[in-house]
């Protein structure tokens, strides 16, 4: 069972395997509908396709930024509709290194389902390894999915505010409040210190070797228990990448404040940190 990253070149052997499923999560912000027709042109053979604003978000229920995270319920239905039910192995995969996939890796370890692993690489991996590709679009038949929410691995507005060690995954210029390209107020929630998700990968877009990526984690943790930190960005999305990475180095599992910087900059009673 591959529960984290996974390689091209593993991925490739198991694609003819009927208990196995592949989610493409290509998906750009400035323009929504690239990661759909990326898709359609070409794709790792057998994926499907899930929309970041369409899928990995739902209306508001525990938070309301700007990728809400779905009910329970409408999770399990997508999760069935991705043809994911017991047994099932997943990948997913992106072409931002798993900023988007990550998402979906988070939400279906939420859900209990913990047979899923990220692409290592990405879409580009794949390309440069010289893997086949499938142009068009395609299904799959739906299984049932049944699963439950850790309550636990999630923090609501208060809980973020609270918790012993709160993570910024934003870009440094972000945290600070020098720039803010998205949102309408820049800056960051009080008491949170900085780890940019993106140190997580070398140049070539691998994820570093799990020791690295533990120690430089161990660093930020302080000595705090990883379940005790909570992680949050601009949405609730590229920081599952840095909760990827700690599961990766085998560091346990942090907590999401999926509502992230969207959610707390609009409210005018919030305080907004600059440094």
């Amino acid at each position: 069972m591959f529960t984290t990253l996974i390689s091209p070149e593993l991925l490739a052997e198991h694609l003819r395997r009927p208990d196995w499923v592949v989610v493409d999560c290509r998906f750009s912000l400035a323009d929504t509908e690239a990661g759909r027709r990326a898709y359609g042109e070409s794709h790792i053979p057998g994926a499907v396709y899930a929309h970041l604003d369409e899928d990995l978000s739902g209306p508001p229920v525990t938070d309301h930024g700007r990728h809400p995270l779905p009910s329970p319920e409408r999770l399990a239905m997508l999760f069935a509709r991705l043809g994911v039910g017991q047994g099932v192995q997943v990948a997913v995969y992106d072409d931002a290194n798993g900023m988007v996939a990550a998402r979906l890796w988070w939400m279906l370890r939420y859900m209990g389902h913990t047979a899923v692993a990220v692409l290592d690489g990405g879409w580009q991996g794949w390309l440069a390894a010289g893997l086949p590709v499938r142009s068009g679009w395609e299904t799959i038949a739906p299984r049932q999915f049944t699963g439950s929410p850790r309550r636990s691995w999630l923090a609501l507005l208060d809980e973020a505010a609270a918790a012993p060690l709160l993570v910024d995954s934003r870009a440094p210029a972000r945290y600070r409040g020098q720039e803010e390209p998205i949102d309408p107020v820049a800056g960051h929630i009080p008491g949170a210190v900085n780890f940019f998700y993106q140190q997580h990968w070398a140049a070539d877009g691998r994820y570093l070797p799990p020791q690295k990526i533990r120690e430089n984690l161990q660093a930020l943790l302080a000595g705090q228990l990883a379940a005790d930190a909570v992680f949050y960005c601009g949405s609730g999305v590229s920081a599952c990448v840095n909760l990827l990475a700690m599961a990766h180095a085998g560091l346990g599992d942090g907590r999401l404040y999926a509502g992230s910087w969207s959610e707390w900059c609009a409210d005018p009673e919030r305080e907004a940190a600059i440094i």
